[in-house]
């Protein structure tokens, strides 16, 4: 193994100069700087990881807690991070919650155990509070994705969940549905409370009263209960149209009703919240309000970097991504 010795002979410097070449700390001519580097480069040294990150009390590593791996939304939000990272010459650890708190607070734990910089959070919830209370009290900076959790100060980036959801509903609406249901997260959920509102918000708007008969609140990754479905359709007015809080929620309930001989949109037509990365590219089909997920994932990642380097403002910040209405197939006006 090549050692700093090694490398200190080879040059003509003292151990001393290679650890403030490799930490980029004290005072150093730029050719001397240079000429390390170069013997660096021809021994193919890598530098220790941890004894650096005692020396600069940094590890230059990063996490990212997210809620669902499977979710095509959280994938292309971790590229984003990742790419952000990497360029800032961070590296990132990836952790998947599945929208259950106790596996969020383990890997909390272990989070605060690993000597990360700094963590880039999707809650599962308004519990969440407690696991991001953790790493405030251990002083470890962390920006808050997707979800606000009340009583938590910190950067946040969300997308305009109310706004979404008021657009799609009203476009049922608008395609003569009265009758539409909404099939929602749990109202501990930031994100499923504000798609709930946005749902009132258009039938108050259009002049129609809201049917709580037709609301439905579940888990986000819930979407394999089918009870919710057979609830809404056995009504005695059963709904017309159906508004599923998220994509996964969405591809659920679409498995749902082919499995009972139901067609989308011949017999309901179906919209959600965000789409399907490659595979929605691939396949158009459903209509749905997207979101720029890989923003969200790098302006989170930027931001948590410039907290953790000292070159954000003191006051938190709050960055809203709106959404994208598209219009495919699986809305038809009601016959």
């Amino acid at each position: 193994m090549i050692t700093i010795y090694d490398i200190a002979e080879k040059a003509g410097v003292s151990a001393m100069t290679v650890s403030r070449v490799i930490n980029n700390t004290g005072r150093i001519s730029e050719a001397t700087r240079k000429r390390v580097r170069k013997v660096m480069e021809d021994l193919h040294y890598i530098p220790n990881s941890m004894a650096r990150s005692l020396v600069l009390q940094k590890t230059k590593i990063l996490s990212l807690l997210i809620t669902d791996i499977t979710n095509p939304f959280y994938t292309t939000l971790a590229r984003g991070a990742e790419d952000a990272a990497k360029r800032a010459g961070y590296r990132l650890l990836f952790a998947n919650s599945d929208e259950d708190y106790a596996k969020e607070k383990d890997y909390v734990d272990m989070i605060l155990s690993t000597r990360v910089d700094g963590v880039l959070f999707a809650p599962t919830g308004d519990h969440s509070a407690q696991n991001l209370g953790q790493l405030q009290k251990h002083n470890i900076p962390f920006v808050v994705l997707d979800r606000e959790i009340p009583g938590i100060e910190a950067d946040v980036v969300l997308g305009d969940s109310k706004e979404g959801a008021r657009k799609l509903v009203e476009h049922l609406i608008g395609l003569g549905h009265r009758r539409i249901a909404m099939i929602n997260g749990s109202q501990d959920v930031s994100t499923a409370r504000l798609r709930y509102k946005g749902y009132c918000e258009a039938h108050l708007l259009s002049g129609l009263s809201v049917d709580e008969s037709l609301v439905a609140h579940l888990n986000y990754r819930d979407f394999h209960d089918e009870s919710a479905l057979d609830a809404l359709l056995n009504l005695e007015d059963p709904p017309t149209a159906i508004f599923a809080a998220n994509n996964m929620l969405a591809v659920g309930v679409i498995q749902s009703l082919r499995q009972r001989g139901l067609q989308v949109p011949d017999d309901l037509s179906v919209v959600c919240f965000d789409d399907f990365g490659h595979a929605g590219a691939i396949n158009p089909f459903l209509t749905l309000a997207s979101q720029p997920a890989y923003q969200f994932g790098l302006l989170g990642m930027q931001l948590l970097i410039e907290r953790i380097e000292g070159e954000a403002v003191h006051e938190n910040r709050k960055i809203i991504l709106p959404s994208e209405m598209i219009i495919r197939a699986s809305t038809q006006a009601l016959k």
